[in-house]
């Protein structure tokens, strides 16, 4: 490790844009996507609920009664979460009905982002749908276009389609370094769940 001299000058300018909502992707291989969209829901939970405005989080491959440690905390908060789909579509036994639950679920998605009604809409793996063919990225593409001025949208998963990329204000990618996994570690309940 190298020592660093911390700065001490501004290393940005301030910004002269108007505010306004965001389009936001997680995508690569690394661990994080959904992570790092819940802290933004909850960030957003935090500072707006007072607003009237609200966050809702869609999950395009959990299932319903999904009750993984997000599902149950959200729920404290206040923060609607909605699995849509089937979980792991190794898992399905119908993919025709996956698509559908897909088609289903990203129309309530978009009445959520439309509504103007909630700052933030997260769309944690919507690229699995989008890049199965299940989902029409035209759609998808002219309702992030159509939204609200002040809608944020955050939408996450592996294999983002250019297209979201090229229209996102902000896109990270997570890259795997190194995951217990790789090395027969099974995922751990609290961390991956």
């Amino acid at each position: 490790m190298q020592i660093e001299t911390p700065p001490v000058d501004k290393p940005y300018n301030k910004s002269e844009g108007k505010r306004g909502g965001l389009v936001i992707v997680n995508t690569g291989d690394g661990k994080g996507k959904s992570t790092a969209a819940f802290g933004l829901a909850l960030r957003a939970q935090g500072r707006h609920h007072v607003h009237g405005k609200t966050v809702k989080i869609f999950q395009f491959m959990k299932v319903p009664s999904a009750r993984f440690g997000e599902h149950r905390m959200f729920e404290q908060l206040g923060i609607p979460i909605e699995g849509l789909g089937e979980g792991f579509s190794w898992k399905s036994q119908d993919l025709e009905h996956s698509g559908r639950l897909a088609r289903d679920g990203w129309q309530k998605a978009k009445a959520a982002i439309l509504s103007g009604e909630n700052f933030m809409v997260v769309l944690d793996e919507l690229t699995y749908p989008l890049i199965y063919g299940w989902l029409p990225l035209d759609d998808v593409m002219q309702t992030l276009c159509d939204r609200p001025k002040d809608v944020h949208v955050v939408i996450t998963g592996r294999r983002c389609p250019p297209e979201i990329i090229e229209l996102a204000d902000t896109v990270t990618e997570m890259t795997k370094i190194k995951h217990a996994f790789n090395a027969g570690i099974p995922a751990q309940r609290g961390i991956e769940d």
